[in-house]
């Protein structure tokens, strides 16, 4: 008679050991945090930074990020809502939005570290891959990895438009063209006029002109907030480069104006004294005393 070999036996469960609450929830891959955020031992204090991105349903998030033992700490953020403030109130996740969100968070970081005018990054945005080079006599460039999470990196995803837009800010993040939109996997060469097209909008503007001649009706249910505010597939490309204008002029963070409360919200239970506990009981064996009554009532009518 064959037995079956016990394997989560008690010596098993004794030494078994509860994963990190993130990666249970599956929130964290962390050979890859620590990766990004381990660094020398001889470079004490020496922070190592990440261009943190991600993304949700209605928003593009960008952060600059270094680690200590107690935790992350946020250098600078940028958020794709924030382009409204920017000339461009629709839009907020497509890959236009991601390049926009990481221009913003470059010049905002390097604003903020007073490097803004010796990097000022690439100006003539053409689509062609851009390194930021370091001055002679000068602070080096602001150095930083990405961080795309769990995201799948994807030839052409948008975590790569934040990236992009990051590095014409002037901020400098080891990179390879492959991942960008426009890249010849025949050729092994980045086609510039593509990605130039996908960071004005144009990819957008083309599928505004066609739903416009092919379904009209759909074209504005589609682009009703775009047409809300006078934005269409002539004008598009010159709304993003406004944009990028007003970013490179004033990257500032604005702080938002929250008023409090007229009147707090409490969501503590208060506790009943013992009168008002007396007479609820009361009440209630009222309720049902009567509830009865009117039971026995139909039954004699019957």
């Amino acid at each position: 008679m064959a037995f079956l070999k016990v394997v989560k036996n008690k010596s098993y469960f004794s030494r078994y050991q509860v994963k990190y609450r993130r990666r249970r929830e599956g929130k964290t891959d962390y050979a890859r945090r620590y990766a990004l955020v381990i660094q020398d031992k001889t470079k004490y204090a020496s922070h190592k930074y990440r261009l943190v991105v991600r993304f949700t349903n209605k928003d593009t998030i960008a952060q600059v990020v270094y680690s200590k033992i107690q935790g992350d700490f946020v250098l600078a953020a940028a958020y794709g809502h924030e382009l409204a403030r920017y000339g461009m109130p629709v839009g907020h996740t497509n890959y236009s939005a991601a390049y926009a969100t990481g221009l913003l968070v470059a010049r905002r970081v390097l604003k903020k570290l007073k490097l803004d005018t010796k990097y000022q990054g690439n100006k003539n945005v053409n689509g062609e891959d851009y390194l930021v080079t370091p001055v002679d006599g000068e602070s080096r460039p602001f150095k930083c990895f990405l961080d795309v999470g769990l995201r799948r990196t994807s030839a052409g995803t948008k975590v790569f438009g934040v990236l992009k837009g990051a590095l014409d800010g002037g901020l400098n993040i080891p990179h390879s063209v492959n991942r960008f939109v426009g890249y010849d996997t025949e050729g092994k060469k980045l086609v510039a006029e593509t990605l130039r097209s996908y960071i004005f909008g144009g990819h957008v503007a083309n599928h505004m002109s066609e739903l416009e001649e092919e379904d009209p009706e759909s074209y504005q249910t589609h682009y009703a907030r775009y047409i809300k505010n006078d934005l269409d597939a002539d004008n598009l490309e010159e709304a993003w480069q406004k944009v990028h204008a007003a970013i490179r002029a004033n990257p500032d963070a604005v702080a938002s104006q929250k008023k409090k409360p007229a009147q707090q919200k409490s969501f503590k239970q208060t506790r009943l004294t013992y009168e008002q506990r007396r007479k609820a009981a009361a009440e209630k064996k009222a309720a049902i005393v009567a509830g009865k009554g009117a039971d026995e009532d139909e039954e004699d009518d019957e």
